[in-house]
Formats: structure tokens, sequence, C-alpha cells
């Protein structure tokens, strides 16, 4: 999960074991560029936010080339959808390794499918340097 959020946001240090991996992250980042240049055109030109227009144009105006602030973005308003489909197929019984719903003492395990009964993502490693994972 932690290392889709980091190729999502252009962050991910993996660069290949060899010149096909080389390759193929090079197809996926173009790919990921080309979606978000299609998004921060919908958004600067108000064509998906309607009265928020000034607002993007001001966040968004200079982040081009591989708009990394908007890639940080949408993954911070979207990264719960991706856990969701990542672990919608998963067992009923599937536990997260660790106690993550909730905090300090009200700590408690996944229900199942790897879920908190918020429906909140159990991990934050996705905003951990990916050295330090």
């Amino acid at each position: 999960f932690a290392d889709i959020g980091d190729i999502i946001r252009g962050k991910d240090l993996f660069i290949g074991y060899n010149e096909k991996d080389q390759e193929e992250k090079k197809q996926l980042q173009d790919s990921l560029k080309n979606i978000f240049k299609k998004i921060h055109s919908e958004v600067t030109s108000g064509k998906t936010n309607g009265t928020n227009v000034d607002k993007a144009k001001a966040r968004y105006g200079s982040d081009k080339g591989n708009y990394y602030l908007l890639r940080e973005d949408w993954w911070n308003a979207n990264r719960q959808q991706v856990w969701k489909a990542i672990t919608c197929d998963a067992p009923e019984k599937a536990e997260y390794f660790r106690q993550t719903c909730g905090s300090g003492e009200k700590g408690s395990a996944t229900k199942g499918k790897c879920r908190c009964p918020s429906y909140k993502v159990p991990t934050y490693f996705d905003y951990v340097p990916q050295y330090l994972r």
C-alpha cells in the first residue's frame, strides 16, 4: 500500500533491477504524468470543481511537469478508496499485522478484510519515507 502511494506521488525510490524494470517504471510514470496533466487541466479550468477555480489555479497554477502537489493531494483525498479497492476481495478473517485501529489503549486490530470499523486505512506507512520502511 505504501509503495502504491509512493508511485502515485512520484516518490518511489526503486529504480529497477534491470533495463526492463527501468523501462516499465518510466512507462508507468509517463502514464501517471498524462493522467495528472488531464486532472490538472480539468481542475484549473473549472470542469470538475466549478466554484473553486481560483483556489485551484492558486494552488496548482505552477504545478507543472510531474504535478507533484496535485499527486500528493490526490493521494491524500483517495488513499482510503485505494485501500478499500486493495482489500475488497480479502477474506473476512483477514487482519492487519498490528493493532492499528484507534490509538493508545483504545487501539484494536482490524475486524475483517483488513479494515478498521471506522473504515480508516489501518496504516500510515505511506507517509514514512521509503528508505525507513
